[in-house]
């Protein structure tokens, strides 16, 4: 419409053979909009459905180029794309440069007399935003949330904040920048962080105070949870895998599910169970003297080849105050003083908490008393909310895990239709 804008549409191959594709055009701050892919022979063809476009276009494989038509709204207009590498295909550790803002925060947790080190992201523009803070899985992990190649925490901000969200994400205890040790902080003591990171995001001029909410992960999610019960919660909660067993029943489930993932002889994983779940009531039954003298010795007898160091290291490892409380907490108990909107998603392919299990514990309980509760089970999603390994994407020939696209729209539409309203 004799208007000039340059777009880019970033296309990573799939190891399924298919492709993922996002279009960005800065002027309209349009940022990472997904788009179909359908390629036959030298023939394109690039559906935008948020902007119900379409682009049909030929490959020129000698000078790298697709040339064709964009049509939009009745209006067709010939359009060249040019062919140029990703960044994060090029180098590692580089990145397309993000539409927000980052900063390096330091908040102070009064109640635990600690600091805690993260990464504040903050959309284009003057605000105020509608903000979260998010909280992570079970140990000891980084703001960025990282096991291996894979950064859920990062990931999740990087989209929420391309989308007009503001997100504050930061090091548990004793990692980083943070002050304190995760192994003495129960799940009960980790709500005092997240009040204080909310607190932090209430200060900030670019933040809507009435829109803040808490997105958490796995027993982040209980801690959010938590959270929405206390004075002065959250607007809402994302609940990202949350646990509804008792902490005794999740690890016993969890450990269950990896001998069987692994094809272990079922007379040899009862064994295990029972094992396992007589240690624990050692652990929560006992004085922590007498229990870390009998665990050590059951380990022994587990392993007889075991150093008696070793053993009394390993028992102190299962006696940690968090490892005590974490055995015996209930996330339904508390549920019932927890009256802001509440999203609950799960994976069907995560068997560290399976949504049969967890997710239809936390649902059953809150909807008894909260009407304004939203449950969702994404097909092919694991607990790390990576998709099935066909749609991981491919790098130099390796397959490289990513935040699953149908979980990160799920979260965005739900939190920014929420604030909408």
């Amino acid at each position: 419409m004799g208007e000039h804008l340059d777009l880019t549409i970033s296309v990573v191959p799939l190891t399924g053979g298919g492709y993922f594709a996002a279009l960005d055009v800065p002027a309209q701050k349009v940022s990472r909009m997904a788009v179909e892919v359908t390629v036959r022979g030298d023939s394109v063809l690039l559906y935008m459905s948020g902007v119900g476009s379409y682009y049909a276009a030929r490959f020129d494989a000698a000078k790298q180029e697709l040339s064709g038509t964009w049509t939009q709204a009745g209006i067709k207009s010939e359009v060249l794309l040019r062919y140029s590498p990703m960044p994060t295909l090029m180098k590692p550790g580089t990145r397309l440069a993000p539409l927000y803002r980052e900063e390096d925060v330091v908040f102070k947790n009064p109640a635990s007399r600690l600091n805690l080190g993260g990464t504040l992201t903050l959309p284009t523009g003057p605000g105020p935003f509608p903000a979260v803070v998010l909280v992570s899985d079970l140990g000891m992990q980084d703001r960025d949330g990282t096991v291996g190649d894979y950064r859920l925490m990062a990931s999740l901000a990087d989209h929420l904040s391309r989308h007009g969200v503001a997100v504050l994400r930061y090091d548990d205890r004793g990692v980083g920048k943070s002050g304190g040790n995760t192994a003495t902080a129960t799940t009960a003591a980790l709500v005092s962080d997240v009040q204080t990171a909310l607190n932090f995001l209430r200060s900030r001029l670019e933040v809507n105070i009435s829109r803040i909410g808490v997105v958490g992960h796995g027993e982040g999610a209980n801690v959010a949870l938590l959270t929405a019960g206390q004075p002065l919660p959250p607007a809402f909660v994302v609940s990202l895998a949350g646990y509804g067993l008792t902490g005794e029943q999740t690890l016993l489930q969890q450990k269950v599910a990896q001998m069987r993932a692994q094809k272990v002889d079922p007379i040899l994983i009862r064994a295990t169970y029972e094992r396992q779940r007589t240690m624990y009531d050692v652990i929560c039954h006992t004085s922590r003297p007498q229990a870390l003298s009998i665990v050590s010795n059951m380990l022994r007898q587990e392993e007889p080849n075991l150093d008696p160091s070793a053993a009394q290291l390993a028992a102190t490892q299962l006696l940690t105050p968090w490892q005590r409380y974490f055995l015996t907490f209930d996330p339904i108990a508390e549920l019932d003083q927890v009256h802001c909107p509440v999203l609950l998603l799960s994976g069907t392919d995560d068997w560290e908490a399976p949504a049969e299990l967890h997710q239809t514990a936390l649902e059953k309980e809150l909807k008894s008393i909260n009407h304004n509760i939203t449950a969702k089970r994404l097909p092919g999603v694991n607990h790390l909310f990576q998709p099935a390994k066909t749609d991981w994407t491919l790098m130099d020939g390796e397959m490289k895990p990513l935040l699953s696209p149908s979980a990160a729209g799920v979260i965005q539409d739900w939190i920014t239709g929420f604030s909408k309203k």
